[in-house]
């Protein structure tokens, strides 16, 4: 069967992920991949083309910035702009496509190598407004911050993440790189109906496994409540002592906040 032309887009997407589960699709559950597709199918009026994710999200997780790859088997787009503006009039109101670029059939968006930087949304004290929920976590007990601030900083470098690895199997490479770690006072996204202080948890490096940011919260959150120590915190970051943690952060306050691709 003669098949027209491949084309190939890289399209940049944010979304807020609290109604959805997850980005990849699946049977009678609202997921970004199912929209997106859906949106494509009206624009086109077509069904010749797939997408490919540079990576999937949880349940509740919610992405700042994205990217998926388009693969058209039609006609090519012919205007950028044009398409962009109608893309975005049809996709539902929390999800909006940034931009979209051409790209060649060299490019692969899953082996592309890639820096990711996620954050975490979270505060403690007073309870805050129902309507941060969605992207914030509020914890009832009271945190040392300055302890987890220190303890954020000794995730950086290479390190084995045996114990922020969820299920690792004996075959399971757990050894990754973390560029950057630390945890701030939330200036990034504000709301009046935020707290008047938040904090953010922000980690950036190449790869993460499954659960791996929401495992690194979840000690810090044991770690700030008192339930760990810091040397015990310590002997997490050594694989070789094989620690099961068990404390995995709420979803609603991780956010994929950047994504670059990188050559």
């Amino acid at each position: 069967m003669f098949r027209k032309e491949r084309h190939y887009y890289i399209i940049k997407l944010q979304y807020l992920g609290f109604r959805f589960h997850g980005w990849q699709k699946q049977p009678d559950l609202p997921t970004v991949e199912r929209m997106v597709q859906r949106t494509l199918r009206f624009v086109f009026d077509h069904s010749n083309f797939k997408i490919l994710a540079a990576g999937r999200t949880d349940a509740r997780v919610s992405v700042n910035e994205t990217a998926i790859e388009l693969f058209l088997d039609d006609e090519p787009i012919s205007d950028l702009d044009v398409f962009l503006k109608e893309f975005n009039l049809n996709l539902p109101s929390d999800i909006r496509a940034l931009g979209i670029e051409p790209t060649t059939a060299d490019f692969n968006i899953i082996n592309s190598p890639k820096v990711k930087e996620y954050i975490y949304l979270f505060s403690h004290g007073e309870k805050f407004h129902p309507f941060c929920a969605s992207l914030m976590v509020y914890m009832k007990s009271e945190l040392d911050i300055e302890l987890m601030k220190k303890a954020a900083q000794l995730f950086v470098g290479e390190k084995d993440f045996w114990s922020y690895t969820y299920k690792p199997q004996a075959e399971t490479n757990t050894t990754s790189v973390v560029d950057s770690c630390y945890i701030e006072e939330n200036n990034l996204f504000t709301a009046n109906f935020f707290p008047e202080e938040s904090f953010c948890f922000r980690v950036s490096g190449k790869g993460f496994k499954r659960h791996q940011v929401r495992l690194m919260m979840g000690a810090l959150f044991d770690l700030g409540m008192g339930k760990m120590t810091l040397e015990d915190f310590e002997k997490t970051l050594d694989g070789s002592n094989k620690i099961h943690l068990s404390h995995i952060a709420p979803s609603s306050g991780l956010m994929l906040f950047r994504t670059e691709l990188t050559s």
